[in-house]
């Protein structure tokens, strides 16, 4: 798959990529109408399989004694409920919900970095796939989707609360309720309003980003002699169950987030 490290690195970094005809003929140019394929279906299988599990799990669910599998799920939703009443003030159907789903589809695809580096794509590349990355938070794109779907429900909420003219005047006589000092508050006001969604996004990639980085560095100690290898092994295994913390503390962040600005945008002042 790579002649050196330096294009080990790269090569597991790189996504699977559809190029639109407009585009030039060299990847390396920037160009808007490109696909990433591999971040595209595991978002979305990782998702589809989300929705599933959870309804075959109420479908089933008993009220007598649990399995393991309901006794998990209770667990989740019963997590995320109580993080939702700590957070939202407010009444709204959607909030639990949506906190729902945002904690588990993040969990679930940061999970897949805690599947060994190689394994699917030399499973992607014994097929003729030649980049195969296996992670969809590790792509800035599908982060920064996610947060901009947070924005839109911000602002969505900010004006069915507050009204078109309650939102404008949060925005331009706060924190500072006098007439000559719109601008300033309306650059204030626009600046944190903007920083929402580019903190969201960029916290999960970044770290998500990171770790993976991390696992890629440790495998390339394999190739570096038995003794290297035998600490990379046990690097890897550290680090992995360090990860699972990250891979949580992540997705929690990200729904608590969620929550609070929404819980923000729904407040009438």
């Amino acid at each position: 798959m790579a002649a050196n490290p330096q294009e080990y690195i790269l090569h597991h970094l790189q996504n699977l990529q559809y190029r639109s005809s407009t585009c030039s003929a060299d990847a390396s140019e920037y160009c808007f109408w490109t696909w990433n394929l591999d971040s595209l279906l595991f978002s979305i299988g990782i998702g589809v399989f989300f929705l599933w599990l959870f309804r075959r799990v109420a479908i089933n669910s008993t009220t007598g004694v649990p399995g393991k599998l309901q006794c998990f799920v209770e667990m989740i939703v019963e997590f995320v409920d109580s993080s939702v009443k700590e957070s939202f003030h407010g009444r709204n159907p959607v909030i639990a919900p949506l906190a729902l789903t945002i904690f588990v589809w993040i969990w679930l695809m940061n999970f897949m970095d805690l599947i060994a580096i190689d394994w699917l794509p030399s499973a992607a590349a014994a097929i003729g796939v030649p980049y195969f990355k296996v992670v969809p938070t590790t792509d800035l794109n599908i982060t920064m989707a996610m947060a901009l779907c947070v924005f839109a429900l911000v602002i969505y909420y900010s004006i069915k609360v507050k009204g078109i003219g309650g939102f404008a005047k949060e925005l331009t006589l706060n924190p500072f309720n006098h007439w000559a000092m719109i601008p300033f508050n309306l650059v204030l006001e626009l600046i944190g309003l903007i920083s929402k969604p580019v903190s969201l996004g960029l916290r999960l990639f970044g770290n998500m980003y990171a770790g993976e980085v991390i696992f890629i560095l440790i495998a390339l100690m394999y190739s570096l002699g038995w003794f290297a290898g035998t600490m990379g092994g046990t690097l890897q295994l550290v680090w992995a169950i360090f990860h699972i913390l990250i891979i949580t503390l992540q997705a929690f962040i990200f729904m608590v987030l969620t929550i609070v600005y929404l819980s923000m945008a729904s407040e009438d002042h």
